[in-house]
């Protein structure tokens, strides 16, 4: 076997999270070409769908179950419906997320709760309810979608609810990988910088100073980018690796 063989996902069954846009679609098509059958879970079934399409395209069928990561039923229902037509899952990114940005005086317990929901609350659902299985099996990879704002306070746009969610993803994955080490099970994160997606506006140039300037790379990250540091994780390539955070960021939090 080849060190690049090691990256492939033959016969694996992944789970993706918000798989159908931007970070999580880019992760969903490089496990594809690396040969797994993807399944796409998200609120959307037209964009889902959409989505199958063009993942389809990079490897085996890839599917898609409609699904509200925020709900514990409807996770278990995605981990069911995807055991009975494709068999156990393996690999688990938790890449569903939302922001808000705001001064903290102005954000209300509405804002603070949706964030929580989905950027937290539900990594922790689903890597119950998926994780379950993978620890009565011996065998899985979760991998969580982090930040770097995880790590840092980002400026000049505060977002403290988008913070503490996505530090709380980073040690709820150094918990989860402590606890199933000895069930086989690994656990690790990729932490993001700043990224180019469909929904971003990150080109405006009034925050360019500080999202491109201050960079050490002098640029911001393509969704394509990202992808192949979460196929690392959820591949044979890291199988003596668990509980890391791994930054993404072109050198920004060295600084």
């Amino acid at each position: 076997m080849s060190v690049l063989d090691l990256f492939r996902l033959d016969g694996k069954v992944a789970v993706v999270t918000g798989g159908n846009r931007g970070i999580g679609k880019a992760i969903a098509t490089a496990l594809a070409e690396a040969g797994a059958t993807v399944v796409v879970a998200a609120r959307d079934a037209e964009r889902n769908e959409q989505a199958v399409a063009e993942i389809s395209k990079a490897g085996p069928a890839a599917h898609a179950v409609t699904t509200d990561v925020t709900s514990r039923s409807d996770l278990v229902n995605l981990r069911d419906t995807v055991t009975e037509r494709l068999g156990p899952i393996d690999v688990l990114i938790n890449n569903a997320g939302v922001g808000i940005h705001g001064e903290s005086l102005t954000i209300d317990d509405e804002g603070w709760d949706r964030v929580m929901a989905t950027n937290l609350d539900a990594v922790w659902k689903a890597s119950q309810v998926i994780g379950e299985q993978m620890v009565g099996r011996r065998s899985g990879a979760i991998v969580n979608v982090g930040s770097m704002s995880g790590m840092i306070i980002n400026r000049p746009q505060w977002h403290a609810p988008y913070a503490v969610s996505k530090a709380g993803v980073h040690h709820l994955t150094r918990s989860l990988a402590a606890e199933w080490a000895p069930h086989g099970v690994r656990v690790n994160a990729i932490a993001p910088g700043y990224t180019k997606t469909e929904i971003s506006d990150i080109d405006d140039p009034r925050w360019k100073h500080y999202w491109i300037d201050e960079v050490p790379m002098q640029r911001y990250a393509q969704s394509a980018e990202i992808a192949p540091s979460a196929l690392y994780l959820a591949s044979a390539a890291s199988t003596f690796v668990t509980g890391e955070i791994l930054v993404i960021d072109g050198g920004y939090t060295l600084w």
